[in-house]
């Protein structure tokens, strides 16, 4: 007895492994967009390695699960797996042959085909996903509103969702509405609407965006039961298409746009900052618009960055002189969609009166030579002129080494004069000098002493040589 149960052992061990065997199967073959596939592996051996799965047909895998099953059959005992994979192609693929190892043997499964239709939503679908746009065709930089909407049915179970949005490749996105809820008899609708912006020419696709819904389900356990489980599904919205034109040459800004300027005065004390403000409102790429900074001759002109608020573009600037001044016209010119034309738009420009000016000075020397001639006649028909002459003469030589010898504490007292306790002076004796390097850096140290709440510390030896340098007294 004991030799024919080694015998049916030995039999078992050298025979089995000949069938050792690897098939694939799908529960479906044809799915539409967004339905879930389940791709099973029956595996009958002994050793094996389990394969590592992680994508199918290009697409995530979303679930795994495994059964093992043992069967003795006249005494001999055998074992087979099935491995299941859930993944939700995105389009019609084929899968791979798998190669696994069994029982030291290299086996490979079947390739399947799987074929992905378009997604078909009935007007009474538990859940729909869409996509829409105010325009189908326009230009570089012009706004478009695109609009996504998901529809729920009232009663309809939903357990969890994820959300996936559309790319937007080849937009700028300027804002994204908070959602919106609709009720009517049958669905609740949430809306979202995007402002979105096309930076190349070209034919620009939105693709669809993702909604995966996760709703209760029954499966048949291994005692033939129903076992609640929890079944994902995916919805799919349309893809949108958009044909964008470029700008006539010459322009970057495209839409509707108004151009103001606001002054807080006209007039101001010399070497106190003149605040304004330039707004451009109006529907078009408020983005492109670049700085309004102007150059004025002998004028410091101080900006702040771009504010974007909405459908309207504030940027702050400031002028500081010791002279009247005129705040030249902004312009700003733009393609209206509209009447097909390019159109420019400015505002005024404004004289800005300074309080207690510095006129410039212009030394005016009058000569009289005939006076100067009979002047001289005098001097010389005079006994004493040669006598005279001398002595002044002197008189001046003396005074001129006296000057020079004080020279240098003079220009001391000058540059300790014009030091940093005044720095708004000094900003504007310096501002002639802006294109300076070092005059540059002393600029803005002062100008942010003056106008932000930092405070720079400036080198006061540096800025004496900077002084003497530039011979300002």
């Amino acid at each position: 007895m004991k030799t024919i149960t080694k015998l049916a052992l030995l039999f078992f061990i050298t025979v089995y492994p000949l069938f050792a065997s690897l098939t694939a199967r799908v529960d479906t073959k044809s799915v539409e967009l967004g339905d879930i596939v389940t791709y099973s592996l029956d595996i009958s051996g002994q050793k094996i390695k389990k394969p590592d799965i992680t994508r199918l047909c290009n697409s995530d895998v979303i679930s795994t699960s495994s059964q093992t099953n043992m069967q003795i059959i006249n005494g001999a005992m055998s074992k087979s797996y099935t491995l299941s994979y859930k993944f939700s192609p995105e389009m019609s693929c084929k899968i791979e042959p798998i190669e696994l190892e069994i029982d030291g043997k290299v086996e490979h499964s079947q390739a399947i085909d799987i074929e992905v239709k378009a997604p078909s939503q009935t007007k009474d679908a538990n859940f729909m996903l869409t996509l829409s746009s105010n325009k189908k065709e326009l230009y570089v930089g012009e706004t478009l509103e695109l609009t996504l909407a998901f529809k729920q049915k009232s009663g309809a179970p939903a357990l969890d969702s994820k959300f996936t949005p559309p790319e937007l490749k080849g937009f700028w996105i300027r804002g994204e509405s908070t959602p919106q809820k609709t009720q009517d008899d049958n669905y609740t609708t949430t809306t979202i609407v995007y402002t979105l912006l096309p930076q190349r020419v070209g034919e620009l696709k939105i693709s669809r965006a993702q909604m995966q819904i996760a709703s209760r389900d029954n499966k048949l356990d291994s005692w033939g039961g129903f076992m609640p489980t929890i079944k994902w599904k995916n919805y799919f919205s349309n893809e949108l298409s958009f044909n964008v034109k470029p700008l006539p040459e010459g322009v970057t800004l495209v839409g509707d746009f108004k151009i103001n300027l606001l002054l807080e005065k006209d007039e101001v004390n010399a070497n106190e900052a003149l605040n304004a403000v330039v707004e451009v409102s109006g529907d078009g790429n408020l983005e492109d618009i670049k700085s309004f900074k102007p150059y004025i001759d002998s004028v410091g002109v101080f900006e702040e960055k771009a504010v974007i608020e909405g459908s309207k573009l504030s940027q702050k600037i400031a002028f500081v002189a010791q002279n009247d001044f005129v705040v030249p016209p902004f312009e700003i010119k733009y393609f209206d969609i509209k009447t097909k034309e390019i159109k420019s738009i400015s505002t005024k420009e404004i004289d800005i009166k300074i309080i207690n000016a510095k006129p410039k000075e212009e030394l005016i020397v009058k000569t009289d030579e005939k006076q100067i001639a009979k002047s001289a006649e005098v001097v010389y028909s005079d006994g004493y002129g040669k006598t005279y002459l001398l002595m002044a003469l002197f008189a001046g030589v003396f005074l001129g080494v006296i000057l020079m010898l004080l020279k240098p504490f003079l220009k001391f007292k000058r540059v300790k004069k014009s030091s940093i306790k005044e720095p708004r002076t000094l900003l504007a004796k310096l501002l002639p000098y802006k294109e300076d390097e070092e005059v540059k850096e002393m600029i803005e140290a002062l100008e942010q002493n003056i106008y932000t709440d930092k405070s720079v510390e400036i080198d006061k030896k540096a800025l004496r040589e900077l002084l003497k340098r530039l011979k300002i007294d």
